[in-house]
C-alpha cells in the first residue's frame, strides 16, 4: 500500500510548537481530578505517543484539544489558534482517529469519507478523497455499506475519515487496538509516510513495541499528571538498564570476594553470572572482565540484553504509585 497521502501544510517556522498545551487542567464535579496542570509542546511532523495504564488521563486529554471535552483550566493552541476563541479554524487543523468505531453504519464508505471532508469546510476533491482510499485498501469498497465491512475494514474507514480534511495534526488513540496484523503494519507504514509530508502525529498505545519502534519522543502520564517527556533515545539511555549474562566455564558455588565491587548474581546453578548496570555506565564492564580474567575465572560466551520501553514505563509508573 501507498503511504505518500499529499497533504496541504501552511507555513510553520521550525522552532514553533504545531501544538501547545498550556497549564491544562480538567475537575469533575464528582471532585475527581482528570487532568493536572499539563505542560507539552509538540513540533510539527514528528511522532509523539503518549503512554499510559488505562484512567492515567490520555483519552482526556485528546478530548479536550480535539473540542470534544472542555477543559477546566489552561489554553491549547493548535498551530497557534485558540481552540476555545478560534474554533473552527483550529480543529480545521486536526484529525482524530477515536478508539470507538463511531460512525453511521448505513452510509457508504465514500460518502462517509467525502461527508466527513465536507464537515470541514473542505472543499469537494475527489481525486484527494480516491488517494486517501486507494491507501487505506478501501477503494473497492467505496460503494459498500459501512456496517457490512469487517471490524478491520471499518477501523480503515475511521483513519479515512480521519485524513479527508487534510489535517496538519493527526490523534491516533489507540488506532491498532483489535485489529488484524495487516492492518496493523499498514497503519504504520501511512504513519510514516503522513510525517514525510509534515504531519504531526500524537498517538496513543497499549503495544508499546509499536511506540518503541514508531515515536521520536515520549510522554508518559499517570493519574492526570505528565510524569516525563523526552526523546525516545535519551529516555533509554537514561533509565533504561542493560543486562550481561556471562555463561562460565565451570560453575561456581559461592561469589568470590574479589568481584565484590559489581552487583553480580549467580544463576542457572552456579553456570552464569549476571551482571545488571544502567545504560550509561557500561565502561565497567570491561574493569569487570580484566578482574575475572585476574581472578581465572573464565567463560565461554556471553550475551547483553537492555530494557524495553515498556519495562522503563512500568518502572516509571510503579514509583508513583
Amino acid at each position: 500500500m501507498s503511504a505518500a497521502i499529499p497533504l496541504s501544510c501552511d507555513n510553520v517556522t521550525e522552532m514553533s510548537p504545531v501544538l501547545a498545551i498550556n497549564n491544562v487542567s480538567k475537575s469533575y464535579a464528582s471532585g475527581l481530578k482528570a487532568l493536572k496542570n499539563i505542560n507539552l509542546e509538540i513540533h510539527k511532523g514528528e511522532i509523539f505517543a503518549l503512554l499510559g495504564p488505562n484512567g492515567a488521563g490520555k483519552t482526556t486529554l485528546i478530548n479536550i484539544v480535539c473540542g470534544i471535552v472542555t477543559r477546566t483550566e489552561g489554553v491549547v493552541l493548535a498551530d497557534g489558534h485558540d481552540i476555545v476563541r478560534d474554533y473552527r479554524a483550529a480543529r480545521t487543523k486536526i484529525g482524530l482517529v477515536p478508539q470507538e468505531l463511531a460512525t453511521d453504519m448505513f452510509e457508504k464508505v465514500g460518502s462517509t469519507v467525502t461527508f466527513s471532508r465536507g464537515l470541514f469546510g473542505r472543499p469537494p476533491n475527489p481525486a484527494f478523497v480516491e488517494k486517501v482510499l486507494r491507501d487505506l485498501s478501501l477503494w473497492d469498497k467505496r460503494n459498500d455499506r459501512i456496517q457490512t465491512l469487517s471490524g478491520g475494514m471499518k477501523r480503515r474507514v475511521m483513519i479515512a475519515k480521519a485524513l479527508s480534511h487534510e489535517p496538519e495534526i493527526l490523534f491516533l488513540d489507540e488506532p491498532t487496538a483489535g485489529v488484524d496484523v495487516e492492518l496493523r503494519r499498514d497503519m504504520w507504514e501511512l504513519v510514516r509516510g503522513l510525517r514525510e509530508h509534515g504531519v504531526t502525529i500524537i498517538l496513543t498505545t497499549h503495544y508499546i513495541e509499536e511506540a518503541e519502534e514508531m515515536a521520536d519522543r515520549v510522554g508518559v502520564i499517570h493519574k492526570g499528571e505528565l510524569i516525563v517527556v523526552e526523546e525516545k533515545n535519551t529516555l533509554m539511555k537514561k533509565l533504561g538498564k542493560r543486562q550481561l549474562t556471562l555463561h562460565l566455564q565451570e560453575p561456581m558455588t559461592v561469589m568470590p570476594a574479589g568481584l565484590a565491587d559489581w552487583p553480580l548474581e549467580l544463576r542457572a546453578g552456579g553456570h552464569e553470572l549476571e551482571y545488571t548496570f544502567e545504560a550509561s555506565h557500561a565502561e565497567s564492564i570491561s574493569s569487570l572482565l580484566e578482574r575475572m580474567s585476574a581472578l581465572g575465572i573464565g567463560f565461554k560466551d556471553l550475551n547483553t540484553r537492555e530494557s524495553s520501553l515498556e519495562e522503563i514505563f512500568v518502572s516509571l509508573v510503579s514509583k508513583r504509585t
